[in-house]
């Protein structure tokens, strides 16, 4: 009996370890992603911003956040304060059994855990993409991933009020990308959109990315990665039920991306008379994002249904944000904040646990929070050391002025005109 014990322990371990190897991929993703769709003269920083988050993520995250998200809380809305990660779990405590005893290790918990918090992050990095200021990122990404996350986070999956209260969010349609975009959002309307993108009159001028084989590489990095975003929130695979709900939840999460690719197409095919493959891109994230809160209880063509929703949602939140003058280069706002508060909601499509009016409440509850205090934490930054670059390095390219190098120095010409 102990030795079963001992391979269920060691088989979920790995299972998370690995899980959470599939979401550090991601990271990858988000980075080619943007840099696939800023343009060449801004490539450099954007890949800066993304391998350094993921750094300070990381290192943030094991000095305070996942005690604040996962430790003992003083009530369930004001989270406990606590440092580093703590001991691992003993043999003794693993063959105990009952249900108290553990079934994988804290460690690979941590881990995984802390590439969400990443994930969290880089939503925000796109959206104020081409004119923030490089260390002004990084500085709110300590806030960010130390603080603003994990107290959210502790709401829901640390047993806060929110899951108390029977809000739903099975891998953080909620908790991770709406919590990314509120915090993206507010820093993009204290940035102010790039040059030349709206006109006096109201018009607004198209910016190209400059490598769509490179945004489309790391679209399926992504689609690959959120499997262990979505299968590793199981958290378990070590028996039949638990294995049979795994491969439920990869199917789904599959069809769900695949709903939104079509779905997104066909969108814009209708409104812009031409398959827009940046739509396409973007209508794949949008259905994995939009199955994200729930990818156990649904039947497969519901899950592809409910994607598909979220493919024709991000083409139309796209064009709002554009035409309301709330530039975001790369559309994170539109997949992440947008379709996954339509995620939250389509949780009670499938699983009769779930009411509408927790949902709402979780909603309304992550995005105000952080919103508000990102706004807050965007504006004591903007006082203390500005987040804009100056004009002339937004027209030279933020990888000159933030970094002192190009991505393509091959490449001669205005680099204005890039």
């Amino acid at each position: 009996m102990e030795a079963i014990k001992e391979l269920s322990y060691a088989l979920d371990t790995f299972y998370f370890l690995m899980s959470g190897a599939l979401v550090m991929w991601m990271a990858a993703g988000f980075a080619m992603l943007e840099a696939g769709l800023v343009r060449s003269k801004n490539t450099a920083e954007i890949l800066t911003k993304n391998i350094v988050l993921f750094a300070i993520a990381s290192i943030m995250y094991l000095l305070v956040g996942y005690q604040i998200m996962y430790g003992d809380g003083i009530s369930s809305v004001i989270p406990g304060l606590g440092f580093l990660i703590g001991d691992d779990n003993t043999v003794e405590a693993v063959l105990a059994g009952g249900d108290d005893a553990p079934y994988y290790s804290t460690l690979a918990d941590f881990f995984f855990q802390v590439v969400f918090v990443a994930t969290a992050m880089s939503i925000v990095s796109g959206a104020v993409a081409e004119r923030m200021k490089l260390w002004a990122f990084l500085l709110f990404a300590v806030v960010m991933t130390g603080f603003i996350y994990p107290v959210q986070g502790y709401w829901k999956w640390g047993g806060g009020f929110l899951d108390e209260l029977g809000f739903l969010d099975f891998a953080g349609s909620g908790v991770v990308h709406l919590a990314g975009a509120a915090a993206a959002l507010a820093g993009v309307l204290l940035l102010g959109a790039r040059k030349g993108k709206y006109g006096p009159n109201g018009e607004i001028h198209a910016i190209p990315g400059a490598n769509l084989p490179l945004a489309t590489l790391g679209t399926f990095i992504l689609w690959l990665g959120w499997f262990g975003f979505n299968g590793g929130s199981e958290l378990k695979v070590s028996d039949v039920a638990e294995a049979n709900a795994v491969a439920m939840v990869f199917v789904n999460t599959n069809m769900a991306a695949a709903g939104g690719v079509v779905a997104a197409l066909i969108t814009a095919r209708i409104l812009f008379g031409k398959a827009d493959l940046t739509m396409a891109l973007n209508g794949a994230l949008a259905g994995l994002v939009a199955i994200t809160a729930e990818p156990l209880t649904p039947a497969p063509l519901l899950a592809t249904a409910i994607g598909a929703v979220g493919g024709v949602l991000v083409v139309f939140s796209i064009i709002t944000l554009d035409k309301l003058k709330i530039d975001d280069p790369v559309g994170a706002i539109s997949v992440h904040g947008v379709v996954g508060m339509w995620g939250l909601i389509a949780v009670t499509l499938s699983n009769g646990d779930a009411t509408l009016g927790a949902q709402l409440t979780g909603l309304g509850t992550i995005f105000a929070w952080v919103f508000g205090t990102s706004l807050v934490v965007w504006f004591v930054i903007k006082l203390i050391m500005g987040i804009r670059v100056s004009e002339e390095e937004e027209y030279e390219g933020v990888d000159i002025g933030e970094c002192g190098l190009e991505a393509y120095p091959e490449f001669v010409g205005s680099r204005g005109a890039k």
